[in-house]
């Protein structure tokens, strides 16, 4: 488990950089595990709950401090879409974060001393959907309704006290303020980080009106972009620090292309060490990978950053 309190992770975070972890449905599907379903690898938490922890293992293995949750797709919803009911489906939501954990315990206990961190993945509502809409957004409902969604799940993941929340992969500005207000009051730090395309949010929105949502949040401890095209991350890390003043995280994919209606990737990666230093001068402090980014990019990054 983490040797340092929250506190302290945001102290790494603003001095960083600090090394966050890869894609989690890319490395269960190397060892072999099938995602080819609506809850995606939080259909593993129910099943396969050791798998979980051996590819959070792999990661802290391979150089990252924070590991990221299966919890991504895990709702209410889409738990009793499967017939599970709502306690059992809170269950699956903390052992997301008691995964992290365990497989931290068992880093320190194969020799790592850097502090390792667990960080509960909060995504959009798109994701429940499993129909691609997280990266379009606009889901035809309001901010309180997304509020409503979204907060059970939160309550459920910061009552295992992860030592963040990781409101990631937002679309959209109207699901931001629907989770800002969601993390006020529940003595958990969350950073909030949104796909976009270009200078936009997936839905459109200017990325400088998207950020300035968070600047004055004070549970919110850094902004930034996931599940993006590498290309996109320079110029959306340099806004997102200009806006906000907080430390930036950047979590690119490979640079290969998700086409939803075939569930296939397409393209050759474009996600390149070399870009890293970049980032990190533009302001980025929490820097890994998303989609299709595996353990020996995480290595890479890592190396970068004890060399630099």
């Amino acid at each position: 488990m983490s040797t340092d309190s929250t506190a302290h992770l945001a102290d790494a975070l603003a001095a960083g950089p600090v090394v966050l972890d890869g894609g989690m449905s890319n490395q269960l599907e190397a060892a072999g595990h099938d995602l080819s379903d609506e809850l995606w690898s939080a259909r593993l938490l129910a099943e396969r709950p050791e798998a979980v922890t051996e590819a959070h293992l792999a990661y802290y293995e391979a150089g990252a401090s924070v590991a990221i949750t299966a919890s991504y797709q895990a709702t209410f919803e889409g738990f009793a879409r499967r017939g599970i009911g709502h306690r059992e489906a809170a269950r699956l939501l903390s052992l997301s974060v008691e995964s992290a954990r365990e497989a931290a315990g068992r880093a320190h206990a194969r020799g790592i001393t850097r502090p390792l961190w667990a960080a509960a993945s909060v995504g959009p509502y798109g994701a429940m959907l499993a129909d691609g809409s997280e990266y379009r957004g606009r889901y035809g409902l309001g901010v309180a309704d997304l509020e409503r969604f979204h907060r059970p799940r939160i309550e459920a993941l910061a009552a295992a006290a992860p030592d963040v929340l990781a409101l990631e992969t937002v679309p959209d500005t109207d699901e931001a303020k629907a989770l800002l207000r969601a993390v006020r009051g529940l003595g958990v730090p969350a950073w909030l980080s949104y796909t976009v395309s270009g200078d936009r949010t997936r839905a459109g929105q200017p990325l400088e009106d998207a950020f300035a949502l968070a600047a004055e949040t004070d549970e919110i401890i850094a902004v930034g972009i996931n599940c993006s095209a590498p290309e996109d991350i320079r110029p959306a890390v340099t806004t997102a620090f200009r806006v906000t003043g907080k430390p930036v995280v950047a979590y690119p994919n490979s640079g290969e292309t998700w086409n939803p209606r075939t569930r296939t990737w397409t393209g050759s990666p474009t996600f390149t060490p070399a870009q890293l230093t970049a980032w990190h001068a533009a302001g980025a402090r929490l820097i890994g990978g998303c989609c299709r980014v595996g353990p020996r990019t995480i290595t890479e990054i890592a190396r970068t950053f004890r060399q630099s």
